[in-house]
């Protein structure tokens, strides 16, 4: 909720944890370090004032067909397809790998 708030300028709750990710088994980019990667739905819970922060260079909202390219470092394709799976109610248990 705090990173959310602090990158983007958006007061979130978190909703429910959709996935967890060991980034080292996964498919996203080779790195150094070994980590889990938590994933969670949010939803807004107060006052809208995007805003970028100290990691960020712009914030903005996309339709689900015209996202920008995504740091695959950081998300691969398959994370923001979960969100929307979680979301839609199509998918019920986290996925853990």
């Amino acid at each position: 909720m705090k990173e959310v708030q602090e990158e983007a300028g958006i007061a979130v709750s978190v909703h429910q944890l959709y996935s967890v990710r060991h980034k080292a088994k996964s498919s996203y980019e080779p790195d150094a370090r070994d980590f889990y990667k938590m994933f969670f739905l949010c939803r807004r819970s107060g006052a809208l004032t995007l805003t970028s922060g100290l990691e960020t260079s712009e914030v903005s909202f996309f339709d689900r067909d015209r996202l920008p390219p995504l740091s695959r470092s950081r998300s691969i394709e398959r994370d923001v397809e979960l969100a929307f799976e979680f979301n839609d109610g199509r998918q019920t248990i986290a996925v853990i790998d």
